[in-house]
């Protein structure tokens, strides 16, 4: 860990503008990995060349029972309880129960020039559709000399 900061810190003074790229890192690294829940399962997938997806396996649960929320930078996906779904009468007549509906929150940290296009939830995989959108100024163009 301090040695990923020492590269950050080496990097610094030949960047203008990327404190913010240098914290969020650092912030991820004094994260405790080996503390993160594996569950849901999930990919990230690169759809074309400025588009993505994150899919999350859920068998079992349904719209009312997830939740996806984005907010300073981050894209979370949680389970939500319905509290008039009672767990005695979901499982009335289940001889073995493999398919766990536990609660889960799971988070993701997107760049400020990706985009949440939207989230859709077929055949028990929830999609988040996400689009990295280029401003005009920040595309290549060519500088005139004067």
């Amino acid at each position: 860990m301090t040695r990923a900061i020492s590269i950050f810190n080496q990097l610094r003074p030949l960047s203008v503008g990327f404190d913010d790229v240098f914290n969020q890192f650092e912030h991820m690294l004094d994260t405790d990995f080996t503390s993160v829940p594996n569950y849901p399962p999930y990919n990230i997938i690169k759809t074309g060349k400025y588009t993505y997806d994150i899919q999350v396996a859920l068998a079992g649960y349904g719209k009312k029972d997830i939740d996806v929320s984005f907010e300073n930078s981050v894209l979370t996906v949680k389970s939500v309880k319905d509290k008039d779904t009672k767990e005695v009468e979901e499982n009335e007549g289940v001889l073995h129960k493999g398919i766990a509906k536990r609660n889960f929150t799971k988070s993701f940290t997107i760049a400020e020039d990706v985009e949440i296009k939207g989230a859709e939830l077929k055949d028990g995989l929830l999609s988040v559709s996400m689009e990295r959108v280029i401003p005009d100024h920040k595309k290549a163009r060519t500088i005139e000399i004067k």
